[in-house]
């Protein structure tokens, strides 16, 4: 019998960033690392609760639609920020889903990251203001000593 180890694991990463995603294998430039089916909010970004304001995607930007923003399932709400991020990610509208894909090789075990500051789900971005918006204090791995 084969068993088929998952391609993305959740683990705490040690740090107070809390959880993160981790590649399961390797994964080439380009390749989809995950497809992840959304949910859709057609309300103010206001008026959704503070603790899921922070995983929401502004999918009307990203798909080309009305403003409105998303949920993604599987573990698309999980992962962690980086800039350089090693993955980007885009709307299939059409099929209602946010595709992430690989930005660069991704070995085994490395943690798979998002850029939360990029326009249209780049991997880099000039400016890391998305957690002083979202009034989140950023952990500072090389300040902890």
């Amino acid at each position: 019998m084969h068993i088929q180890l998952p391609d993305v694991v959740v683990r705490d990463t040690g740090t107070p960033t809390g959880r993160g995603a981790y590649a399961g294998r390797d994964f080439l430039a380009d390749e989809v690392v995950e497809a992840c089916p959304v949910v859709l909010f057609n309300g103010s970004f206001g008026s959704v609760p503070d603790a899921v304001r922070k995983l929401l995607f502004n999918w009307g930007h990203l798909a080309g639609t009305s403003a409105m923003h998303c949920l993604a399932l599987g573990y698309g709400s999980l992962y962690n920020h980086a800039n350089p991020a090693n993955m980007r990610y885009e709307a299939d509208a059409g099929l209602g889903l946010l595709r992430f894909r690989a930005s660069r090789a991704i070995a085994s075990g490395e943690e798979l990251t998002i850029n939360y500051n990029a326009v249209g789900g780049g991997s880099q971005s000039a400016e890391d203001t998305w957690f002083s918006r979202m009034g989140v204090t950023v952990y500072d791995a090389d300040a902890s000593g």
